[in-house]
């Protein structure tokens, strides 16, 4: 697991996804930017100030962190000839993916970490208000939904002979939970209800394949936790048990365990050349 954190600390491509994080979202909080529907919200502008300049930030940011470390953990291993190294006794191959995924979620982590303390920081200068609840839950969280984009791609490592097909696939579902998530539930609507939804608003079967986009999970999961954070999300309210704000904690443990739980499945059954 040391080797893990060394190695992936050290990347160039981390270093580089880390100073945009930080940036973009230290400029969030310095210039006080809050979404204009959001503006008017009962909830005191720091919070909001906080919360959306770590949101922000975040969303894009943590899934390209999780995507750069994850994708090459063991098909990079593979190709460069130090799998079998690896496995070498006591490690299993279990241990080999379960380490990894540990490992590598410890990095993304750190540099959630160590932006958001700027962030806080930043907002504590600006408003003399120390808000640490939501700050450390925010965080926490983020540090969760991270190791949803660090499952991701290295069940696709583990399950491919090489760094590009690994890569080819990791990519594929960013790229379908950040744009094309949308564009697949606009066009389910428009095959089924036409350009305008049915009166009293789509169904609930509906909504929930929205919620399966593990970017909208994690937004439920903050609001069951964060409540200043209804501000900054629109979702249609609805009783149905499966759309309630903690049903965002399950999506998002489903994305940890299935990626690494198929990815090893393969991954066990592959000969190691």
């Amino acid at each position: 697991m040391k080797k893990e954190v060394h190695q992936s600390a050290r990347s160039y491509s981390v270093a580089g996804i880390a100073f945009f994080f930080f940036l973009f979202a230290v400029f969030l909080a310095a210039i006080h930017w809050v979404p204009v529907p959001s503006r008017n919200a009962p909830v005191e502008q720091s919070r909001l100030v906080l919360l959306n300049s770590m949101r922000q930030s975040g969303v894009f940011f943590v899934p390209l962190l999780g995507l750069g470390i994850g994708y090459d953990a063991i098909a990079g291993e593979r190709e460069r000839g130090s799998l079998k190294l690896l496995l070498g006794l006591p490690n299993t191959r279990r241990d080999a993916v379960l380490g990894k995924f540990v490992g590598r979620t410890l990095v993304v982590g750190g540099v959630v970490v160590a932006c958001y303390t700027v962030v806080w920081a930043v907002t504590v200068l600006s408003y003399g208000t120390l808000d640490f609840a939501t700050f450390g839950l925010y965080t926490l969280l983020t540090v969760c939904n991270g190791a949803v984009y660090v499952a991701v791609p290295l069940g696709f490592s583990a399950g491919m002979k090489s760094r590009q097909r690994a890569l080819v696939g990791a990519i594929g579902l960013y790229a379908l939970f950040m744009l094309g998530w949308d564009a697949l539930l606009l066009g389910l609507q428009l095959v089924l209800y036409g350009a305008q939804p049915p009166h009293g608003g789509l169904p609930d079967w509906f909504q929930l394949i929205g919620v399966f986009n593990p970017s909208t999970a994690f937004m439920f999961a903050a609001r069951a936790v964060i409540p200043a954070y209804h501000d900054l999300t629109i979702y249609p309210h609805s009783d149905a048990p499966f759309l309630q704000d903690w049903v965002g904690f399950v999506v998002l443990l489903v994305w940890v365990v299935v990626p690494l739980v198929l990815g090893y499945r393969r991954f066990e059954k592959m000969d190691i050349e």
